[in-house]
């Protein structure tokens, strides 16, 4: 019954001119739940130290930002040059974008056979493609990312294999170099 209480005096919010004669009574003959009503917004704090909450610029208690990493010591790493940036981002695309048409399409198709009862398909067949189809879609990023040639000057080739075997033992090569 409290809880009913509760929500029915969040009610004052309300347009609708009925009901807001049916709360204002309900508050004039109950006082006591006016104790309840907690409608303050002064005590409300942000407690996140994000970028663009919390402390401004030039306070002496902000926390300090340093070019080091936390832990390591190491300098920060170069930013990805925008060449190799563009070109990741087409592969991403390509190869999150291609298993996921597929998937759909593929689903299009089943619904399709079955609607126009040309074939019957079993159940379990839509959910291994859907399964197949989005979870490459999903892997798609890793290796949208690891195909991309992350030399400027080299463009790299269709597929990009050996980019990501080059790619990918370089960075578990950096990784044992860090430990």
């Amino acid at each position: 019954m409290n809880a009913l209480l509760t929500f029915h005096q969040k009610l004052p919010y309300t347009s609708t001119p009925c009901l807001r004669d049916q709360i204002r009574s309900h508050l004039l003959h109950h006082p006591a739940s006016l104790n309840t009503l907690s409608l303050s917004t002064n005590s409300w704090k942000l407690h996140a130290q994000a970028k663009g909450f919390g402390a401004k610029e030039g306070n002496e208690n902000a926390p300090k930002l340093s070019t080091k990493k936390q832990g390591r010591g190491e300098e920060d790493e170069d930013p990805i040059p925008q060449v190799v940036f563009d070109r990741m981002i087409r592969r991403i695309v390509a190869s999150v974008g291609v298993p996921l048409v597929v998937g759909v399409l593929l689903l299009k198709l089943f619904d399709l056979l079955k609607e126009n009862h040309v074939l019957q398909v079993p159940l379990w067949i839509p959910f291994i493609t859907t399964f197949v189809t989005f979870g490459s879609s999903v892997l798609g990023v890793a290796y949208g990312s690891l195909s991309t040639s992350w030399d400027p000057e080299e463009e790299g080739s269709f597929l990009g294999l050996e980019q990501a075997t080059q790619n990918w033992t370089e960075m578990w090569q950096e990784d044992e170099a860090n430990k």
